[in-house]
């Protein structure tokens, strides 16, 4: 080992960390490749060049990949996953969707506001999770790719969490150095007046500007197209189903408005429309309606998916661990065995293992029970069933698996209990009854030991850019703190702005703060610079509580990069962001703040 004088240990990690941001910038290289590259230099320089005193070993650098907001991050995405498999939030978005039509604007403010409410009271991780599959819905329903309101929702809590104590955990960090430091200690609502103002017109920014800086970022993954011709399906209604006891308005059941009801079959009558019979258990519905009309259904309710499955008699309620239920279509193909025999005839599901939830056929208009229909040459299938089962029809010589069509459906049997994890989760986390990544990998390890999720589910929600990135960030900023960077920066800055007055000593705090919060995390540079900050009041003779608020401020303003903010990692997959993408519309947002609190600043606290 060659140890470098610790002036020069403290500049090679300044050039390292420089090149790391600018290739994150410039994006020429993957994430990934960036992260482990920035590790690896970072402990090559930290094992022959860093004194042992500094503390700049390999065990140190990797000490990040075993950080509590890691696992918290990594544990979120697990329970976010057990709730998009089974559906847990698919009623509330319907919903909203309904409400979308008819007041778009109005009903994405209310959304974003219940979010910024909620966020000022509790842990605001918890909440950008639970509403990025809500607002990934309504994009869908609005046409727009994701990425218009993710990086929005990420920067909308985090401004909340400057309003109140409990609304970060940087707030409580800093005011336990301030209760360390000192004798006084910041009230819940000491930080109101100010964190409001600088929310609002952040908030501001954030609606005028969004739509000019935030870039549309499609999915990288296949689209499913649905088609829009119609497959004749049936309906048990079983019971206790919604349908049960449903009367006819103008002719239509008005439950079932998205679809086609083409016949009522009761034993051995049938009803045609327009329609007069109240609905009752033991009825089938014959209805023509598309994929995705059906597909509707099936995530609605779990006795909706049951009166479409109890036709064929799929049992649900044995469940299969290991296998995703799917949805996929199938064209019955030329010279098939299946030509001329109906589904029942066939004997599909014992075959299979799978059931045929509808019958596509081009040539004319089909009003007959399903399971009466005589199957031809070019018919599609619509196939419900278990991965594993739906798998093996690629081998069957009578059908044609259409491969590109195979999408996984929510197992709603589990969206109750996926409910019931989900609130336990966050209420733990919010009321402070266990730390927050306790919190989050209880309630991990919940969606999976309830079967709202499998293993292999719940790995794939690992995201390792994002894995990689905080592993990252963390080398990078205890390699800044333990060679002195971070220190040496905030007190030549201090030092040189000090003989221009308070209000400017304030600016520069606040606007290194800033800039260090995007690169070593808000966390961390709110514990690094809490102390130098306190120091300064002391020699400036400034109220302790004004600059410890500017610390607080300036660490919340983590928008520049998604490294910054757990909640910027959590929507960079969603949103398809790259990490420009955060500089473009995060840079902007924090000059902003910085401009208005150093102008505020007489104004707060009658300097």
């Amino acid at each position: 080992m060659w140890a470098l004088p610790e002036t020069v240990q403290m500049w090679a990690v300044f050039a390292i960390v420089a090149v790391g941001v600018y290739l994150y910038v410039r994006e020429r290289f993957s994430i990934e490749a960036i992260s482990v590259g920035l590790i690896l230099a970072l402990m090559v320089f930290g094992n022959l060049f860093v004194s042992p005193d500094n503390g700049l070993d390999t065990a140190t650098l990797l000490s990040g990949f075993a950080a509590p907001a890691l696992i918290t991050i990594m544990a979120l995405l697990v329970v976010g996953q057990g709730m998009f498999q089974t559906g847990a939030l698919e009623r509330m978005t319907m919903a909203i969707n309904a409400s979308l039509d008819k007041q778009p604007r109005r009903t994405l403010a209310l959304v974003f506001g219940i979010a910024f409410a909620v966020s000022m009271f509790m842990n605001n991780t918890p909440v950008v999770v639970m509403f990025i599959p809500v607002l990934a819905a309504m994009s869908g329903k609005l046409g727009v790719n994701a990425s218009r309101f993710m990086m929005p929702l990420s920067f909308l809590c985090i401004l909340a969490g400057m309003t109140t104590l409990i609304g970060s955990s940087t707030n409580l960090l800093v005011n336990d150095v301030l209760v360390r430091t000192t004798d006084m200690s910041l009230s819940f609502f000491t930080q109101f007046v100010p964190g409001m103002t600088l929310a609002m017109i952040g908030a501001v920014f954030i609606i005028f500007m969004a739509p000019i800086l935030i870039p549309d970022r499609e999915s990288e993954e296949p689209i499913l197209q649905a088609s829009g011709q119609q497959y004749i399906a049936q309906i048990r209604v079983t019971p206790g189903h919604p349908l049960d006891g449903v009367e006819p308005t103008v002719g239509i059941y008005p439950r079932l408005k998205d679809v086609t009801v083409r016949m009522v079959q009761r034993g051995e009558t049938s009803f045609l429309p327009p329609f007069e019979a109240t609905l009752q258990t033991g009825d089938v519905l014959i209805v023509a309606a598309t994929r995705s009309q059906l597909s509707s259904l099936l995530k609605t309710r779990p006795q909706y998916l049951r009166g479409m499955l109890d036709i064929g008699n799929f049992s649900l309620d044995e469940p299969v661990s290991d296998s995703a239920i799917m949805l996929s279509e199938a064209v019955i193909a030329p010279g098939s065995r299946m030509i001329g025999r109906n589904i029942e005839q066939i004997g599909f599901r014992r075959q299979t293992g799978c059931l045929v939830l509808g019958i596509q056929r081009r040539s004319r208009m089909i009003r007959k029970r399903m399971l009466d229909i005589r199957l031809e040459a070019g018919d599609v299938l619509l196939i419900f069933g278990y991965e594993r089962d739906v798998a093996g029809l690629r081998r069957n010589r009578d059908l044609i698996l259409l491969d590109w069509s195979t999408a996984e459906l929510p197992d709603i049997r589990r969206a109750k209990a996926a409910r019931i994890i989900f609130v336990a989760t966050i209420a733990a986390a919010a009321l402070s009854l266990v730390p927050i990544e306790i919190a989050a990998l209880g309630g991990a390890m919940g969606m999976i030991a309830a079967g709202c999720l499998n293993i292999r589910q719940a790995v794939r929600a690992l995201d390792m850019r994002i894995f990689l990135l905080i592993g990252a960030a963390f080398a990078m900023g205890l390699a800044l703190e333990r060679t002195g960077g971070a220190e040496f920066i905030g007190t030549n800055v201090v030092d040189f702005i000090k003989p221009f007055g308070t209000q400017a000593l304030i600016a520069a705090v606040f606007l290194v703060v800033a800039v260090f919060t995007n690169i070593i995390s808000n966390s961390a540079a709110a514990l690094l610079f809490a102390p130098i900050a306190l120091s300064i009041a002391e020699k400036a003779d400034i109220d302790p509580i004004i600059m410890v608020l500017t610390v607080i401020f300036a660490a919340n303003c983590s928008f520049a990069t998604p490294i910054a903010y757990q909640t910027n990692l959590l929507v960079m997959g969603p949103g398809h962001y790259r990490f420009g993408d955060f500089a473009r519309f995060g840079i902007p947002l924090m000059l902003l703040l910085w401009v208005s609190y150093v102008l505020l600043v007489p104004i707060f606290f009658g300097l």
